[in-house]
């Protein structure tokens, strides 16, 4: 069954443990969204805040997933940019998708949720991401339409002696 994707849906107790408890899935399962594992929630939890700061103070929109359960299934954060000559496109961070639902298009649906909620902002012409090199996901947001545009070499520290490159990729949104 497809996901049910809303943009910026109510801030619930239920739906905060849900994407706390998605966080701390995917990282546990190797998933590049800034975490090593193994980590807890505990570990994620403040991380997840400075997230739900940012939604509240409008910098920041959720794009939230459900599966026919009503579970969390995925979740991606559009992050307005602040500089001001630079107000003309979004950062995508922290694109997640469970475990269990990965292989089943997921990722793509969210992604296309993602440039949808975009795309319904005034003055929005581009999303901007930064992915962790060695893992395939460049071949996955090309996939999508991302185009690779820049990337620094062994600027990420998974841990000693494995450095991988940061990866920035951009979508047109025209």
């Amino acid at each position: 069954m497809p996901l049910t994707f809303t943009v910026n849906p109510a801030l619930t107790p239920a739906l905060r443990d849900g994407v706390l408890d998605l966080w701390t899935d995917v990282s546990n399962a190797g998933g590049a969204v800034g975490f090593v594992p193994p980590v807890t929630r505990e570990q994620v939890r403040p991380e997840l805040v400075r997230h739900l700061a940012q939604m509240a103070e409008g910098r920041t929109r959720l794009v939230v997933g459900h599966d026919e359960a009503g579970e969390v299934a995925a979740t991606a954060f559009l992050t307005h940019n602040t500089h001001r000559l630079m107000t003309h496109w979004l950062w995508l961070y922290t694109v997640m998708v469970h475990p269990r639902h990965q292989g089943k298009g997921y990722g793509r649906d969210l992604l296309a949720a993602a440039a949808d909620a975009a795309r319904g902002l005034d003055g929005i012409e581009a999303i901007r991401l930064t992915c962790r090199g060695g893992l395939g996901l460049e071949r996955f947001y090309g996939s999508c339409g991302y185009k690779e545009v820049g990337r620094v070499p062994a600027a990420i520290r998974v841990a000693p002696d494995d450095d991988r490159d940061d990866v920035t990729m951009l979508l047109p949104l025209g």
